[in-house]
């Protein structure tokens, strides 16, 4: 599996239940990459979606504790273990914080907008320059969107 996610100068991917910024190239990469895959993210993330529907053209699990919680046009799973049963090798894990931390150990690809400023946050992405196992493969050059410089980078596991 692969985690894809956008994040600031100390891995902060969220505020009050929203992304710390939306910037048009990035949401653009994000569709791309993400289309026609598989999607595992949260019912919180899902929640901050457009009407709390399901992304389109993607096959979406949704991981909840809450064993009550339906949702039309995805498939709802309550446990790591179910949800592995599954994912497929192009499952997309795509927040938010718990998630991304759940599945983690289960992934060997990360897809990171890398933010050049701290941003308010009180949601993080595990910092991958302090594990051991994680190195970054592939770092572009910066780009720049209303004064904010950002680079996309890739990181595999080792």
């Amino acid at each position: 599996m692969k985690l894809i996610a956008a994040v600031d100068q100390n891995w902060g991917i969220g505020c009050g239940n929203m992304l710390q910024v939306r910037i048009p190239a990035d949401l653009a990469r994000f569709q791309a990459i993400t289309k026609g895959h598989t999607v595992l993210l949260g019912r919180r993330t899902l929640e901050t979606f457009p009407g709390g529907r399901p992304l389109k053209g993607r096959r979406n699990l949704i991981l909840s504790e809450n064993r009550a919680f339906c949702c039309e046009g995805a498939e709802v799973y309550h446990s790591v273990k179910e949800v592995l049963g599954a994912a497929s090798e192009d499952t997309f894990v795509i927040g938010g914080e718990s998630v991304y931390r759940l599945m983690l150990p289960y992934c060997d690809t990360a897809y990171l907008t890398k933010l050049s400023a701290a941003l308010p946050a009180d949601r993080f992405f595990p910092d991958l320059d302090a594990l051991p196992d994680w190195a970054v493969r592939e770092e572009e050059p910066p780009l720049e969107h209303e004064g904010l410089t950002y680079r996309y980078v890739t990181y595999r596991r080792i």
